[in-house]
């Protein structure tokens, strides 16, 4: 493998490994970015819901169940919203955790990677 300063490093199958295992984790990454978007989203959106629900004066209000609205009692919509929300919250949190997680897994082979290969090697993103 000849680029850059012209120095010549063999790549085995251990470093081979590493390098695919990093890319993974860097689709993972991105993977979660997106999927925390959009828990964010939805958090955001069932806190709308909550707060349009509480300056309304009806006792029963239209509900979207699957891709039906349905007519539900406001203080049943209120507690669905409130356990959405809480089961939004708990996802993300896992979210978090896991792309935590994956950026330290890829910290790790980085250095691993650098160390060996130095400038012969970009794990950095544009």
């Amino acid at each position: 493998m000849q680029q850059g300063g012209g120095s010549e490093t063999e790549v085995t199958w251990d470093d081979q490994q590493n390098i695919n295992r990093f890319s993974k984790l860097n689709n993972r990454f991105h993977e979660l970015e997106d999927e925390i978007r959009i828990a964010k989203e939805t958090n955001d959106n069932l806190e709308d819901a909550s707060n349009e629900l509480i300056l309304t004066d009806e006792e029963v209000v239209r509900f979207q169940i699957g891709e039906v609205f349905a007519h539900v009692p406001k203080d049943e919509v209120e507690s669905r919203i409130e356990e959405m929300k809480e089961v939004t919250t708990k996802n993300l949190g896992k979210l978090e955790e896991e792309k935590d997680s994956v950026l330290a897994q890829m910290a790790e082979l980085k250095k691993i990677l650098y160390g060996k290969f130095g400038d012969s090697i970009n794990l950095e993103e544009d």
